[in-house]
């Protein structure tokens, strides 16, 4: 039987008791819960204690994210923080995983940075744009070193997720990020849709080493013009899982290959999907995936 788990933008508009109850209506194995609607829970004064009893019967497969991971300088103490705060979180849940992603988060400071348009004074987050491919992997590799000792301590795992827009959003860069970090916690969260975007191959997923597959994101997107469009989250991926361009069954086909035998999760970004009946959107997410991964 396919492991199944529910990220939770595949509800998108409910809150996290909300999520857990839609996610085992659907008839969800697992839940990869996110910061957003997590940390919105936490700081409204509920105890993370009153979340295992409701997610009895519901595997909490992965807790994402630590956003912008290259962080440097002054910022790095944050970064450090957020991640303890996450593997807390996760370690109270029983999540084996916590996720990182490259920065920035903000597409918009990419598409400006490309234009020329993104001043030296700007105060948005720019993460590793304007350094050499090394430079930027040296950033990235250092944090994600820490943070893994501070996961490990834990008793933890992590993923990184190379955001398509990004500086480092390819999956090559992901390998090199985990060699270079030199810890054996580390991992990727395998997405079809920045994978597909950004133009890694089925070839390349197909070569990666199953253990180095800690979870396997299934979401569709649009079309695009790799040569001259920064990926738009807001775009490029505003379609329901199935109705995009993407070849999903080649994609699973690909990373079936190599022998990955871990959770399938369903992630979403559709502003038509969210605004329909949740249940219905995540029960039918889970009858796609059931059929892909058959």
């Amino acid at each position: 039987m396919s492991k199944l788990s529910m990220n939770v933008t595949t509800t998108f508009y409910g809150n996290v008791v909300n999520d857990i109850a839609v996610a085992k209506a659907a008839g969800y194995a697992g839940i990869e819960l996110q910061s957003p609607k997590l940390y919105r829970y936490l700081d409204a004064g509920y105890a993370v204690e009153t979340l295992p009893p409701l997610l009895e019967g519901l595997e909490v497969t992965g807790l994402g994210a630590v956003l912008d991971l290259e962080r440097q300088g002054n910022a790095r103490s944050d970064f450090r923080a957020e991640v303890s705060r996450m593997c807390d979180v996760a370690m109270a849940l029983g999540a084996p995983i916590v996720q990182l992603c490259t920065g920035p988060v903000d597409w918009n400071v990419v598409k400006d940075f490309r234009a020329g348009r993104l001043a030296q004074d700007d105060p948005r987050y720019r993460g590793t744009l304007g350094l050499s491919e090394n430079e930027a992997l040296d950033a990235a590799a250092s944090n994600v070193r820490e943070a893994a000792d501070i996961a490990a301590d834990r008793g933890l795992d992590l993923y990184l997720e190379p955001l398509a827009w990004s500086n480092l959003n390819r999956h090559c860069h992901s390998l090199e990020i985990i060699e270079r970090a030199g810890r054996p916690n580390v991992g990727i969260a395998l997405d079809t849709w920045h994978y597909w975007t950004t133009g890694d191959t089925l070839e390349e997923v197909a070569a990666t080493p199953k253990e180095l597959i800690r979870a396997v994101h299934i979401s569709d997107g649009l079309d695009l013009d790799r040569e001259n469009e920064v990926a738009d989250q807001s775009v490029h991926r505003n379609v329901v899982i199935g109705g995009g361009a993407i070849p999903l069954q080649q994609w699973v086909d690909a990373i079936k290959s190599t022998g990955y035998d871990g959770w399938w999760v369903s992630e979403m970004f559709s502003d038509r999907a969210n605004e329909h009946d949740a249940l219905k959107v995540a029960t039918t997410m889970r009858n796609l995936l059931d059929i892909l991964i058959s």
